[in-house]
């Protein structure tokens, strides 16, 4: 097996920050960094590549290519006429990440104990902002390069060799249990995805800009008439604390979106005041980073590329969005014939004849940024409550699968989940349920859908207040303990794995080697690391599993919050948790691969939804990727599944 380690540095007048496609239209390969095997390390300039390091040819030559962020790499070279087959590649970033390690080099150095020297380290992301970037404006000279700075071009060459020497270490460190040949095709998949990318009305992302730019002038307008002067822009946001303070004798602990909801729900709220905080969350809005996002990163031919991270979500292997984050759209909140109208008077410029609120048109819009290209059309389905159906799986909640499959046969609100989750915690009727939700305050499952979000993870009075805020539900504490009560005790079997599950990993963590068994769960500790083994055969990985002096279960881990390696600690329900995730995540999975072998080429992916471009014809329909969707896999017996969407030709929110 000939082995080549490869690393570049590049230089590109477009910022990184566009996204990797976008930046490599225009990127330059300053230097090639390599070694073959286990030989010493080389470095070269990139100018003369082709005549000292006949780059094309050690591609040809070797059998592996290792690379860690392989994806940039890739496509960097492949815009300067060097095409390296994906199918060659290890990417070490992407092997750790699938190990719920960091994808920072310089992190994975510090975890697997990969000798670097720090101060060495620092001078080369120096010299990266030297070479790799255009000088500052306020700079007359506009490039640095090996002829305005000799000395610290050669100690770039020699950072770039040292990375090649560390990622080499690294690759030989890694865990490959989850670098399996199943994960593996569907990395290659997943590339596949991202190369090919979803194509972006351009017109409607410059159009809604306009527009936002528009309506941000006149709310600071209106600020301005409304304050006196005294806030010029309802963006100032600790001047408009400070006035709505002094003026209005109201004290806002912040002003996200939030804590001002909260406070336009009060009735007897100030005219001037109601006006000002809505003014403030109009002018607030996200949406117009998400236009400029698309802009920028937009290649040439009109396609967004590079939005999803393969294992981005390291805990669980779910994607990550990237550049346009496509997992973070705001949800709309006007009905779509309205989207579609305002998207019309925006491309226009006449918006202001058809909605008040241009702002919320602009966010209800984004997801229209998102076309099928001329003769195709976009078909999606999205796995239904795949989260739950998992949950009752794993623990066999065996009432609750076969609500799921009644519902998938009758499609009958009788056997909606929400409505049948509310009936068994309080021993009523479904159609008790359903009646109240048509002839009364629909109360009941609303109730129901929020037990179901909030509590099957261990959820308890914090989290049922959390999950009902966000539904406009307030109860009082003795009211969500008698709730969240009725919850667990209709689902028994859920809550004792829970406790079951930490048991299991504690027997686990006692007895190195051995194994547990928990229903289709194996658990097992290796070299320190907790390993969770899938129904799919895949791993969750814990490193470094450990008891603390409270006795509580606690590993090496990147804090959601922090962003820093450090301590996380789990218990039953969060495992638990991490199990039904992963596991909705391999469903996801096959169905990917299975869209893809009928004809359903995927361009985007969001949660569970999957977005396929077709030929605009009736031989591609809603029905028929659903049914793949929803088929069942050699490890999923008893596990109901189903899936239903829409076509479009711009994307939207079903």
């Amino acid at each position: 097996m000939n082995t080549l380690y490869l690393d570049l540095e590049t230089y590109s007048d477009v910022p990184i920050t566009h996204g990797t496609h976008a930046y490599a239209e225009k990127a330059e390969v300053l230097i090639v960094a390599w070694a073959w095997n286990d030989e010493p390390a080389h470095w070269d300039h990139a100018y003369y590549y082709r005549r000292i390091v006949d780059l094309r040819q050690m591609v040809e030559e070797a059998d592996k290519i290792v690379i860690h962020n392989s994806a940039f790499d890739r496509t960097v070279l492949l815009a300067n006429t060097i095409d390296v087959p994906v199918q060659k590649i290890e990417d070490t970033m992407v092997m750790a990440l699938a190990h719920s390690l960091p994808g920072s080099l310089g992190q994975l150095c510090d975890i697997l104990h990969v000798p670097t020297d720090k101060t060495k380290d620092k001078e080369g992301k120096k010299l990266i902002n030297l070479f790799c970037k255009p000088r500052p404006k306020n700079v007359k000279l506009r490039r640095a390069t090996e002829k305005t700075h000799p000395e610290e071009w050669d100690a770039f060459g020699s950072y770039a060799r040292r990375d090649v020497e560390a990622m080499r270490e690294v690759h030989k460190l890694l865990p490959r249990w989850n670098w399996t040949p199943s994960e593996r095709r569907l990395w290659l998949l997943d590339q596949t995805i991202n190369d090919r990318g979803i194509a972006v009305d351009v017109d409607l992302a410059r159009a809604a800009l306009r527009a936002a730019d528009r309506s941000g002038v006149d709310l600071a307008r209106r600020s301005n008439g409304l304050t006196d002067g005294g806030v010029k822009s309802t963006t100032q946001r600790d001047v408009l604390k400070q006035y709505i303070a002094a003026e209005h004798g109201v004290e806002m602990v912040d002003l996200t979106k939030g804590t001002v909801m909260d406070m336009l729900k009060q009735g007897d709220l100030d005219p001037d005041l109601r006006e000002l905080l809505v003014i403030r969350q109009q002018a607030s809005a996200t949406s117009p980073a998400k236009y400029r996002t698309l802009l920028h990163g937009v290649s040439a031919d009109g396609r967004l590329r590079g939005t999803l991270q393969f294992c981005g979500a390291m805990r669980t292997g779910r994607w990550g969005g990237r550049l346009f984050q496509p997992q973070n759209l705001p949800r709309p909140t006007m009905k779509q014939a309205a989207i579609e109208a305002g998207i019309a008077a925006m491309k226009l410029n006449c918006e202001d004849l058809v909605v008040d609120n241009v702002m919320e048109l602009c966010a209800s819009a984004v997801r229209g940024s998102l076309v099928a290209s001329p003769g195709k059309k976009l078909v999606i389905s999205d796995l239904s409550n795949i989260e739950g159906r998992v949950a009752a799986w794993i623990a066999g909640e065996d009432w609750k699968l076969d609500a799921f499959k009644a519902y998938d046969k009758s499609k009958s609100e009788l056997d909606d989940i929400y409505v049948r989750a509310y009936a068994k915690a309080f021993g009523v009727t479904p159609q008790a349920v359903l009646d109240n939700k048509k002839q009364g305050d629909g109360l009941m499952r609303q109730l129901g859908k929020i037990m179901e979000l909030a509590l099957g993870f261990g959820g308890s009075i914090g989290a049922f207040s959390t999950m009902a805020k966000l539904y406009g539900v307030e109860l009082p504490e003795e009211e969500i303990v008698r709730i969240v009560k009725a919850w667990r005790k209709a689902h028994s079997r859920i809550v004792s794995y829970w406790y079951d599950l930490e048991s299991a990993v504690r027997w686990a963590m006692d007895i190195p080697g051995e194994r547990s068994k928990l229903r289709d769960i194996e658990i097992d500790v290796v070299d320190g690391w907790l390993r969770v083994r899938l129904p799919s055969g895949r791993y969750l990985c814990y490193p470094n599993v450990a008891k603390n002096d409270d006795n509580e279960i606690v590993y090496d881990g990147v804090n959601q919050y922090t962003r820093k390696w450090e301590r996380i600690k789990t218990y039953g329900g969060k495992l638990f948790e991490n199990i039904v995730q992963a596991t909705a995540r391999d469903v996801l999975a096959h169905g990917m691969i299975g869209a893809e072998k009928a004809g359903y080429p995927v361009c985007l992916h969001v949660h569970d939804e999957l977005i396929t471009e077709v030929p605009d014809d009736a031989d591609y329909t809603v029905a028929g990727l659903s049914r793949i969707m929803g088929s069942a896999m050699p490890w999923s017996a008893g596990l109901p599944l189903a899936a239903a969407g829409f076509e479009t030709h711009r994307y939207r929110k079903d």
